[in-house]
C-alpha cells in the first residue's frame, strides 16, 4: 500500500525490515510497548517519515486553543441563558431560550461554519476566513468563529440540564429561608447557581471530552492545522502509527478532563469530597 502496486519484491522486503515486520509478533509488540512507555511515541509516521508524537505535539496547540475557546464560550453562553430561563419559567423568555438553542442543535456544524464565514468574514470582514494568526491576540481572533460553531452545538445540552437543576434548587427549603431572612436576590441567585452546577459540570466535562476528537469538521472548514486535520490526513493515507498516536493523546486528554471535573466538583460541592473520602475509607 505504501510503495504502490508496482513495488518490486526487494523494495517490499526492505520496507518490512524498516518497519520491523520481519520480526516475530511478540517481539514487535514488546518493542511497540517499550517505545510507547519510554517515549510516548507510537512509531514513525508512514506518510511523513517522522515521529508520530512529534507530529501530534506540533499540531496540538491549535486544537487546544480551539477546545479551550469553545469550552469558555459554552460557559459564557449557558450560564446566563439557563438562569434567565429558570427565573422566567413558563414565560416567553423561557420558551425562547429553550427553542432557539434546540434549533441550532439541528444544524450541521460545517453548514453553520460556512454561514458564519460568509456573514462575518466575507461580507462584514470582521473575522478571518480561516487559518491562524501569531500571538495570543491573533489566536483569539482566529478562534472566534470556529469556537462559536462548536459552542452553538454543545450549549443546548448544558442549558437544558442547568435550567432543570436550577428550578429544582429554587424550590428547595433553604431558598425560602434565605428570602425570609431578607438576603438580597443577587446573593440568593449565587447560592442557587452554586448548588445547581454539579450535574451540569459533569455533563460539561463529557462535552469537553467529546471535543477532543470532535473538532475534525470544524478544523477542515476553517483551515486550522490541528490534530483533527492531522487525523483526517492520517486516515486518508492509512498511516496507522499516526492514527494510534492521535487516539492515544486524545484518550489522555479525556482522562485529564475527567480528573479536572472531579476536582472542580469537589471544590463546588463539599458532599463530593465527603463521598470520595468515604470511598477511600471503605477501600482501606
Amino acid at each position: 500500500m505504501v510503495l504502490g502496486l508496482k513495488a518490486r519484491p526487494e523494495q517490499i522486503a526492505d520496507m518490512h525490515h524498516r518497519l520491523g515486520l520481519d520480526q516475530p509478533l511478540w517481539r514487535q509488540f514488546a518493542s511497540f510497548l517499550g517505545t510507547l512507555v519510554t517515549t510516548g511515541d507510537t512509531g514513525e509516521s508512514i506518510a511523513y517519515h517522522v515521529s508520530s508524537r512529534a507530529l501530534v505535539m506540533q499540531r496540538m496547540p491549535v486544537s487546544l486553543w480551539l477546545i479551550g475557546c469553545s469550552a469558555a464560550l459554552v460557559v459564557a453562553i449557558s450560564l446566563p441563558l439557563a438562569m434567565t430561563a429558570a427565573l422566567h419559567k413558563g414565560g416567553w423568555i423561557d420558551q425562547l431560550v429553550r427553542v432557539v438553542p434546540t434549533v441550532t442543535l439541528g444544524m450541521p456544524e460545517f453548514w453553520v461554519g460556512l454561514v458564519l464565514i460568509l456573514v462575518f468574514a466575507v461580507t462584514l470582514k470582521v473575522f478571518p476566513v480561516g487559518g491562524t494568526q501569531p500571538g495570543i491576540d491573533g489566536m483569539l481572533y482566529s478562534m472566534a468563529l470556529p469556537s462559536l460553531v462548536i459552542a452553538l452545538a454543545q450549549t443546548p445540552f448544558i442549558v437544558r440540564s442547568l435550567r432543570t437543576r436550577i428550578l429544582d434548587v429554587l424550590g428547595a427549603d433553604f431558598v425560602t429561608t434565605l428570602r425570609a431572612a431578607g438576603l438580597p436576590e443577587r446573593a440568593i441567585r449565587r447560592h442557587v447557581l452554586r448548588n445547581s452546577l454539579l450535574p451540569a459540570l459533569q455533563l460539561y466535562g463529557m462535552k469537553v471530552s467529546f471535543l477532543m476528537g470532535g473538532t475534525l469538521v470544524v478544523e477542515q472548514v476553517f483551515g486550522l492545522k490541528g490534530v483533527g486535520t492531522l487525523l483526517f490526513s492520517a486516515i486518508t493515507a492509512r498511516d496507522f502509527p499516526l492514527i494510534q498516536a492521535v487516539a492515544m493523546y486524545c484518550a489522555l486528554g479525556v482522562v485529564a478532563v475527567s480528573v479536572a471535573v472531579e476536582i472542580a466538583g469537589g471544590l463546588i460541592d463539599h458532599r463530593v469530597r465527603g463521598r470520595a473520602a468515604a470511598s477511600r475509607g471503605g477501600a482501606r
